[in-house]
């Protein structure tokens, strides 16, 4: 039986991921990401000509969409 070789996050220390993998790791579009980013909705940084989205501020625009019982 092989192993998963899957890490998550918070395994590997990752502070920032681009908007393709934070669409990845949310379980959503990437469309929806950018759209969120240019909104303003969903805070990013841009070094140079990437553009990033903290780990934290996926968290925090994830929980702002949470939707009670």
């Amino acid at each position: 039986m092989r192993k998963s070789t899957t890490t998550t996050v918070a395994e590997t220390g990752v502070l920032a991921v681009s908007p393709a993998e934070a669409g990845r790791l949310a379980g959503i579009g990437r469309t929806t990401i950018y759209h969120a980013i240019s909104s303003g909705d969903l805070k990013s940084l841009k070094i140079g000509a990437r553009r990033l989205v903290t780990v934290e501020a996926l968290h925090q625009w994830l929980l702002k969409h949470e939707v009670g019982p």
